[in-house]
């Protein structure tokens, strides 16, 4: 089934559960993943997530990079941080006790990670009482796991339990290529390929996207990634100031309304949930005939 069908259906039995009053929401979990370092995903999963919960959607976020913790700074809750993720699987904490409620933006929450354990805390088993303890006791509508690069195991945890992938890649050979690579792990080292569930659906995002290098022959084409990706695109975030100040800000770029990569950020949540919108940002801006007198 296509995804935006997907998603449509998924919205219309949750708007008919919650209608029917029953305490148990249908959840989706997705992760947030690359094959490369440094391309966006945590900048991705907040943003994902904050346009989810500005949707009405009840959404938590949960940093799986245990040791190198990053989410909660671009969140802006770095500070209110007191039991994470691995305490939560150790039994040092609930889920209730650990849960960092979003400041800003109802329906959000953060999950950490931890910066003084390693990855061999994260058990599937303990991975997957988290996911429940959120679906069932805080009846999350999404949860949005934050995947470290790569394919260790931090990475394989975050993804295994997921209903579907959203790749995060630069328009670069060596990051397609990786991506390309955690494509192939996600159709078949998740549960849904364990039990003959086929792979997950998993949709591109094309970050640090700039039409004048295109057109200069120093980065890929949106086409060109997706030829070889072969996955459906989801957005297309262009190179921007405004991701690296809404970071040192410790506030999601999606709530920078005014900038393109809010706006590309906002226009991938709303294709996520289904609606059909064209592209930006991935062509250059003409300019007229004042604009290339005057430099305007």
């Amino acid at each position: 089934m296509h995804a935006g069908r997907c998603d449509a259906f998924y919205r219309a039995e949750l708007a008919c559960m919650k209608h029917e009053g029953k305490e148990k929401s249908v959840t989706k979990i997705v992760v947030v993943t690359s094959g490369k370092g440094g391309v966006g995903k945590t900048t991705t999963s907040a943003a994902l997530a904050t346009g989810l919960a500005l949707r009405g959607f009840k959404t938590t976020v949960i940093d799986f990079d245990v040791g190198l913790r990053n989410l909660d700074l671009i969140m802006g809750c770095e500070r209110r941080v007191v039991y994470d993720l691995v305490n939560v699987i150790s039994g040092d904490a609930n889920i209730k006790q650990a849960l960092i409620k979003d400041k800003k933006v109802d329906n959000l929450f953060i999950l950490p990670a931890s910066q003084t354990r390693d990855k061999d805390a994260l058990t599937i088993e303990g991975v997957e009482s988290v996911l429940n303890a959120l679906r069932d006791d805080m009846q999350m509508d999404y949860i949005i796991c934050d995947s470290p690069a790569g394919i260790e195991k931090g990475a394989l945890m975050a993804a295994y339990f997921a209903d579907e992938a959203v790749v995060v890649t630069n328009p670069e050979v060596s990051s397609v290529r990786d991506s390309d690579r955690i494509i192939g792990i996600l159709a078949s080292k998740t549960r849904h390929a364990e039990q003959g569930d086929g792979d997950i659906p998993a949709r591109l995002l094309l970050t640090r996207y700039s039409p004048e290098r295109v057109e200069n022959g120093q980065m890929l084409s949106v086409e060109d990634v997706q030829e070889i990706l072969a996955i459906e695109l989801l957005g297309v975030v262009p190179e921007s100031q405004a991701v690296l100040n809404a970071s040192n800000a410790g506030s999601p770029v999606i709530l920078d309304t005014d900038s393109d990569a809010g706006k590309a950020y906002s226009d991938a949540v709303a294709r996520f949930l289904g609606e059909q919108l064209p592209h930006r940002f991935i062509t250059t801006n003409k300019k007229g005939l004042f604009g290339r007198l005057f430099g305007g």
